[in-house]
């Protein structure tokens, strides 16, 4: 789809996931549902931990699990970069203006209203404005459970060498990766503060000194002497009833599909997602994997689908 020359940036470095003892059997539990579907994961006691790992304090943790291959991150701008010009080689058009509202008749949507004035006729209305995927439904009546939520990144180097470290989710909340020769980490705020953040984008810089940085030097002695170069945030689309996506048909208006709500998770679920509401389009139905567990009746019902574990 996109040719051999793209690049994203992909490293495959693996997620070596923290869990305290009291999670031992449930990370477990997990390894062997990730392994039944083909992924390659290794377990790692605190012992084997330590001496992969050397400069890290595992002495609260009860059990890792690695990736050891096809597993890493990339960059997510660049991935979005390469669909748009895939897409636009197979005729689809961007129109760069402000959904303002909608058209309806019936139990169809009709058109999308846009801001310059402009009427956009659609047989199908997608629903995948990410954050902002709440303020577009209440324009339709709708209460689609999604708010913005601040999420901020913080750039930094320290005397631990990069190359040292995967994709690190601590069990204390933080999370940590290697970035250039540096690293790039943050931590959710605490609920206090977590309000919805519409508009704002100003990088929470007190959750360094007062959440991140503590907790990163306890798991990092080395970090103790992080030298912060940059931060900035951006916005998690979060589905406050579960935290997951909410992915294919509203009941009533049919022709109006979600694809939203991913809560941190999108740029993992957005292949699969887009391919899901590309069947519902095409064919009316889910063919590759069934996403109706992660559909509207549950939102409509207040049922939440829960994660049994979220790093």
């Amino acid at each position: 789809m996109f040719g051999d020359e793209a690049d994203i940036g992909y490293r495959e470095r693996g997620y070596l996931i923290l869990g305290g003892h009291d999670q031992v059997t449930q990370r477990l539990e997990a390894v062997r549902m990730q392994r039944s579907h083909g992924a390659d994961i290794r377990v790692l006691d605190p012992g084997e931990l330590a001496a992969r790992y050397p400069g890290v304090d595992f002495g609260d943790v009860g059990i890792g699990t690695l990736g050891v291959q096809h597993e890493g991150w990339f960059d997510a701008w660049s991935l979005l970069s390469e669909v748009r010009r895939a897409a636009r080689r197979l005729g689809v058009d961007y129109v760069e203006a402000t959904a303002s509202g909608f058209r309806t008749h019936g139990a169809r949507v009709t058109g999308v209203e846009l801001s310059n004035g402009e009427v956009l006729a659609c047989d199908f209305c997608v629903l995948a404005a990410g954050a902002l995927s709440g303020r577009l439904a209440a324009l339709l009546d709708i209460a689609l459970p999604v708010v913005p939520k601040k999420r901020t990144v913080f750039s930094f180097k320290t005397p631990f060498k990069a190359s040292e470290l995967p994709m690190l989710f601590d069990s204390s909340g933080i999370w940590v990766r290697p970035e250039g020769e540096g690293f790039i980490g943050g931590i959710q705020p605490p609920a206090e503060i977590d309000g919805d953040a519409d508009g704002d984008f100003e990088p929470h810089h007190d959750l360094m000194e007062s959440l991140f940085w503590p907790l990163l030097a306890k798991r990092i002695p080395a970090m103790e002497e992080l030298r912060l170069q940059r931060a900035w945030a951006g916005h998690y689309e979060v589905n406050t009833l579960d935290h997951n996506g909410v992915v294919g048909p509203h009941d009533e208006l049919g022709n109006l599909i979600f694809a939203t709500g991913f809560s941190g998770h999108g740029v993992m679920h957005a292949p699969a997602v887009g391919r899901g509401v590309a069947e519902l389009i095409t064919t009316g139905a889910f063919r590759s994997i069934d996403m109706s567990p992660l559909g509207w009746a549950r939102i409509r019902s207040a049922t939440p689908l829960f994660e049994s574990i979220v790093y």
